[in-house]
């Protein structure tokens, strides 16, 4: 719904909110997927709630909310409450303010006593986040602190140690620590957010002393937003990759008419400086493993000509798919998206053109499309949309632009051998596949909350359930990395299985996945003799299998059947049961890649 996109009327969002919810839930709530979520609030967070669920069936997630009274989220969380472990939560949202903070320094305490009270206010939600994490096993988002809307002491209030800036600063440092020490707990910067805002809107009186809320109303919508981000983030609802138009959106000018020397990028003109900056913003984001590609109306001669100057801060290099055409830009689109085997929603897609825009919206709506307007502009609405928001990163992340132009590789040298084996043979690809390594952990998470292709059942871990599924003797689990001689693509394959069965001679399999860019290397063939394996040793007689049919999984409806399983049920909703009994006598099912 573009209404609840950036930039969006807040206001117009807070007064149409049933409506908006009766119209995402008619069109989009039978494919969104169910979470709870838990609001444990150090403030009033109604409105907070009824927020977040717009921008979260608009991620394509439906909500079911466990919500705290007012003040109550210590007690909540600390102590025992069936309400809540009966809900049982899929994550936790702690929503505090500085409102919520018991003590702050006097002008007489020296600087063990202000030590020792943020230290007491530091422990104070430590202890909660343990407790929340031994109970619940689940993501939590906190809030850290917005800055006071007073400065006792003036600007000496940041720098020294009785100022109530410097130790909200000092506290919000040490919640960061406890971040990135702690798996799946995130921090939502209400900080950066509220500054954003413009604090002395923020933080007005009237909305705390009046009902209690430490965000003024109108400001709830950003609030509400920046968690959604976090959320769709954690259950894999990030986009991928850019999708670049190139005239007066990554340069100023048309390059066919003006020519490479006149269009306006680098240092000469303030224009040219701001386009300049776009791209190296863009170019950032290959650090997160974001792809860049080009989707341009244009002779490819003249398009790659704008990058061939030395002062344009993107190159040719960067981007693991360049189309300059004059075919419809939807199309060049679904063709970048069906080569780099991701979905056109998965793509951001940026151009100038309102018209163009509208049609990639029309044409795949999904996908991430904001509505930029003047070249100085153009970073603040990609960045505060939210569309690559970070909430676990992996060594994948870094290499996965290079994955992608090696795979550019592979698919040139599978060319010229007329043979498929022959080719699959001359990769020279090595497997290793292993069960869960702490190591991988990270990756493995990700993988669960990012692959909707390749995935028989969907399932979402977070790291902390994969952490338990890994220390469970009741499962079987498996990682498959694979490497060949171009290059090595990381945890690409996961299987996590459940013993079960009156003798505990049945793997009943709850997840099955595998990225789309090693489809077609008999990784999947690989898993299946590992698993096999594994499973016999255990004393497994027979494997079952589930595939529960989405919007995106078609591709591995009958990947059972290849594997070797009979069709045991099925349903008219397509989900299906298969069954395989490991013979003795098992034969490999692929000799391609070398395992282990």
């Amino acid at each position: 719904m573009r209404e609840l996109e950036y930039p969006f009327n807040a206001e117009e969002i807070i007064k149409k909110k049933k409506a908006y919810k009766k119209q995402l839930l008619a069109e989009n709530g039978a494919k969104c997927v169910e979470k709870k979520i838990a609001i444990l609030g150090g403030q009033t967070t109604q409105n907070i709630k009824l927020i977040l669920e717009l921008f979260l069936l608009n991620q394509g997630i439906k909500p079911v909310f466990y919500e705290s009274e007012y003040n109550m989220y210590y007690e909540d969380g600390m102590f025992p409450n069936p309400a809540l472990e009966e809900f049982a939560p899929d994550l936790i949202y702690v929503c505090t303010c500085i409102r919520n903070i018991s003590v702050f320094p006097q002008m007489s305490d020296d600087r063990d006593a202000v030590e020792m009270k943020k230290k007491q206010v530091v422990d104070h939600f430590a202890g909660l986040w343990d407790s929340l994490r031994e109970k619940y096993h689940c993501p939590i988002i906190q809030n850290n602190f917005e800055y006071p809307f007073f400065r006792l002491m003036g600007n000496k209030d940041a720098s020294d140690f009785h100022g109530r800036v410097n130790f909200v600063t000092r506290i919000n440092c040490d919640f960061y620590e406890y971040a990135q020490t702690h798996n799946d707990f995130h921090i939502c910067d209400v900080n950066y957010i509220s500054s954003s805002y413009g604090l002395e809107k923020w933080s007005a009186p009237y909305y705390w002393h009046m009902y209690k809320y430490s965000a003024a109303v109108p400001a709830i919508p950003y609030l509400s937003f920046n968690v959604a981000n976090i959320i769709k983030s954690i259950y894999g609802k990030n986009k991928k990759a850019f999708n670049l138009d190139l005239d007066n959106t990554l340069w100023g000018g048309i390059i066919g008419d003006d020519g490479a020397d006149n269009i306006e990028i680098g240092q000469e003109t303030p224009l040219a400086q701001t386009y300049s900056e776009f791209q190296e913003y863009v170019r950032l984001h290959k650090q997160l493993g974001i792809l860049l590609t080009v989707n341009s109306k244009n002779d490819e001669a003249n398009a790659l000509s704008g990058f061939e100057r030395p002062d344009s801060v993107l190159k040719r290099d960067d981007f693991v798919s360049f189309k300059a055409n004059w075919n419809p830009k939807s199309m060049n689109l679904s063709e970048t998206a069906s080569e780099m085997t991701l979905l056109p929603e998965s793509f951001v897609f940026v151009d100038d053109n309102p018209a163009e825009r509208a049609i990639i919206e029309g044409e795949y709506p999904g996908a991430g499309i904001p509505q930029i307007n003047g070249a100085e502009h153009y970073i603040q609405t990609i960045d505060k949309s939210g569309f690559f928001e970070v909430t676990n990163f992996s060594k994948d992340d870094l290499k996965r632009n290079e994955m992608y132009l090696q795979n550019a590789q592979r698919q040139q040298m599978q060319s010229r051998f007329s043979n498929y084996e022959d080719y699959l043979r001359s990769l020279e690809m090595k497997g290793e596949i292993q069960s869960f390594s702490p190591v991988y952990m990270s990756r493995i998470a990700q993988l669960t909350n990012k692959s909707n292709q390749f995935n028989l059942t969907t399932r979402r871990y977070s790291q902390s359930e994969i952490e338990e599924v890994a220390q469970d003797p009741g499962r079987i689990t498996l990682y498959g990395k694979l490497q060949d001689k171009f290059g090595d693509n990381g945890v690409v394959s996961i299987v996590i299985g459940r013993i079960d069965g009156e003798n505990k001679d049945e793997l009943h399999i709850e997840l099955w996945l595998m990225s789309c860019r090693v489809l077609k290397r008999n990784m999947e063939f690989a898993m299946m003799d590992v698993l096999v394996e594994k499973a016999a040793a255990a004393g497994i007689r027979k494997l079952v299998g589930y595939y529960y049919p989405t919007a995106k999984n078609a591709m591995v409806k009958e990947f059972y059947a290849m594997q070797g399983f009979e069709k045991t049920s099925g349903d008219e909703a397509g989900n299906t049961v298969w069954e395989f009994v490991i013979p003795a006598d098992y034969i490999n099912k692929q000799n391609v890649i070398s395992v282990n």
